[in-house]
């Protein structure tokens, strides 16, 4: 993977509460992917991904055979395929076919829709990667907040993805760049000794 937004934000929020001065509120990370700044905003934590850019695809009926409805669109990204849906109900609904998802010439496939009490909603199938449903997944909203931040003209965006675990996300478009903030917390601390 190029990036992975749990283990950025899991890292600002260590770094940001128990090891730098707490006047600091942005970090940079290097990945594979470029530069990733966190940012600290009052008790978020907002990441600073490249943008996605996508692709239509035509050819849209295979979806139906994967996740139980046809989109009303279909995109690819750079990782992943995006499948626009009519409703949050449908998201709701889906029901994936894990095997076949597997097989499709991608990382996943993610569905999203309109939300009924936030902006868009979704759902993120990987299961190549050895996670059929991802609770909340960064990476996916960098290919989402553009799509939505066009087709609802607005660039300050409120996500919901409702996994079982599911997640609110703060989203924020920036023409190249996107911002993904989240709540955190620090729920375990070990200790190695060698």
């Amino acid at each position: 993977m190029t990036f992975c937004g749990h283990a950025t934000l899991a890292s600002a929020k260590i770094l940001f509460e128990k090891h730098l001065d707490e006047h600091i509120d942005q970090i940079t990370f290097h990945s594979k992917s470029g530069e990733l700044r966190a940012v600290k905003k009052d008790d978020l934590i907002f990441l600073d991904f490249p943008t996605d850019h996508l692709k239509k695809v035509k050819d849209k009926e295979f979806i139906l055979d994967l996740l139980g409805f046809e989109p009303q669109l279909l995109f690819k990204g750079r990782d992943d395929y995006l499948a626009i849906f009519e409703t949050e109900k449908i998201i709701m609904e889906l029901i994936p076919n894990f095997i076949e998802i597997s097989k499709i010439d991608s990382r996943g496939l993610i569905a999203s829709a309109p939300g009924d009490s936030v902006d868009f909603v979704s759902r993120c199938f990987f299961p190549q990667t050895g996670v059929n449903e991802d609770p909340v997944t960064g990476s996916a909203h960098t290919t989402m907040i553009p799509y939505w931040s066009k087709i609802l003209s607005k660039d300050i965006l409120l996500a919901h993805q409702l996994s079982k675990r599911g997640g609110v996300l703060h989203c924020e478009n920036n023409d190249e760049r996107v911002k993904i903030g989240g709540d955190s917390l620090i729920y375990f601390i070990g200790e190695i000794s060698l």
